[in-house]
């Protein structure tokens, strides 16, 4: 409608202004609408039949589309797919190729989030979950795998005793049954470590993290390699390589080695519906512009305070794959570039009182469930992220009653450090003696 042809005042509220002037904007746009207009009735029909351009925003979005395209590059991939959260990626991921009956391998190192969804949410669709004890071992996992396993699935740096998982080894695992190995990759970012040149399936992200970096918004990505072969696979994901029921071409036809990330994107994400705003997009776009320099100073950072801890005799371990005394030091040397990453457990002597003494003190550190932001955090994992794990299976995992976790962020490290000593300070005030080291 143009000014000429104004029509009542109600009408002109709703219609004036609405068609901004043509420009070429520096930054990324965001395009904050619910759908998008069509040019003619044919247009319509073209996009209805072919999934081109753009008609509503929880199939596809210009801003959203951008920082897809920037993730996948940076990761090594052929296509991604932004959600609404890091555990939207992961459930999008999986039941993209699970059905009631399929199996599942995991690292049993994973996020808490992520092993309910496995045990109880997966579970009671039919879907089983065998977990793997000994990451470090191919073998554990070959033995593991059934003839109904479809995906195998660990993190990168697991959370929260820091074991690097050796990528190569179970994606050939993986690769000789026709199993796509999906990595969490949060934790060391696509900066650090890109799993898919290491034979990984598909990366997963909680973009609220590294990728956004400023804990302002939520979001996930899901990265595809885009080697998908329906020849070979086809009968173990019948989805992407089976004709509709209307004889329409399946995903295998039509996208070929990308069949896996576009029935993601056509039917998956936008019919459980976990779509992201755009304005969410802009602000993890906006985050990953600064990514590489922030890590590099969060893993510097780390490695002087982890080694700064290591070396206190009021510190019982320090969980850094960084330390050449971790177990996966050798793994975070061979794939981890630019870094050790950022995120790591700490153990006090004293229990549970130093823990809350220890935390209680801080000030520069902040006290929060969240990780890779900007600002260094702490939690305390028995009693948050882990605490409806068995005392046996966090004693296994490396989480005591004296394990804190630090995300260490971008501040001056002699702050850090400084603030740290506060709080070993006020620990071993209330520790008592005779408390074992992991107590």
């Amino acid at each position: 409608m143009t000014e000429r042809a104004a029509g009542g005042f109600t009408t002109r509220q709703v219609h004036i202004g609405a068609d901004a002037a043509p420009a070429t904007p520096r930054a990324l746009p965001i395009h904050l609408t619910a759908g998008f207009t069509f040019d003619s009735f044919d247009d319509a029909a073209a996009h209805f039949g072919s999934g081109d351009g753009f008609g509503y925003s929880r199939t596809g979005n210009p801003t959203v589309d951008a920082v897809e395209r920037k993730l996948a590059s940076l990761e090594g991939g052929a296509e991604a797919l932004l959600v609404a959260s890091g555990q939207a990626a992961i459930a999008v991921a999986l039941l993209g190729l699970l059905e009631s009956g399929s199996h599942i391998v995991s690292s049993t190192h994973i996020y808490e989030g992520t092993r309910g969804l496995l045990l109880d949410n997966l579970a009671r669709l039919g879907i089983e979950t065998t977990f793997v004890d000994d990451i470090a071992d191919p073998d554990a996992w070959r033995r593991a795998i059934r003839p109904e396993t479809r995906v195998l699935f660990g993190e990168s740096i697991a959370n929260a005793r820091n074991d690097v998982l050796d990528v190569a080894a179970i994606a050939a695992v993986g690769e000789a049954a026709g199993i796509p190995l999906i990595v969490d990759n949060t934790f060391a970012t696509p900066y650090l470590l890109r799993p898919l040149e290491h034979g990984a399936a598909i990366v997963v992200h909680s973009a609220s993290k590294f990728l956004s970096g400023h804990g302002s918004v939520l979001g996930g990505v899901i990265v595809d390699d885009g080697r998908f072969d329906g020849t070979r696979a086809g009968r173990l994901f019948p989805q992407l390589a089976r004709r509709g029921p209307d004889g329409s071409p399946s995903p295998w036809e039509r996208h070929a080695g990308r069949a896996r990330i576009a029935h993601l994107r056509e039917s998956v994400a936008p019919r459980y519906g976990p779509t992201p705003s755009p304005l969410t997009a802009f602000f993890v776009s906006q985050g990953i512009e600064t990514l590489s320099l922030r890590v590099q100073r969060q893993s510097e950072n780390a490695l002087a305070v982890a080694r700064w801890l290591d070396a206190r005799p009021d510190v019982a371990a320090v969980d850094y794959a960084g330390l050449p005394t971790h177990p996966s030091h050798h793994l975070a040397r061979t794939y981890l570039r630019g870094g050790y990453g950022s995120v790591f457990a700490v153990t006090l002597h004293g229990g549970l009182a130093a823990a809350r003494a220890f935390i209680e003190e801080l000030s520069v550190i902040t006290h929060m469930t969240h990780l890779g932001d900007v600002r260094s955090l702490v939690l305390h994992p028995a009693t948050t992220s882990h605490a409806r794990r068995s005392p046996e299976q966090r004693t296994q995992h490396g989480v005591h009653p004296g394990t804190v976790r630090l995300s260490v962020g971008i501040e001056d490290v002699d702050d850090l450090i400084g603030d740290l000593a506060r709080g070993l300070q006020a620990a071993a005030s209330v520790a008592e003696p005779d408390v074992a080291v992991v107590a």
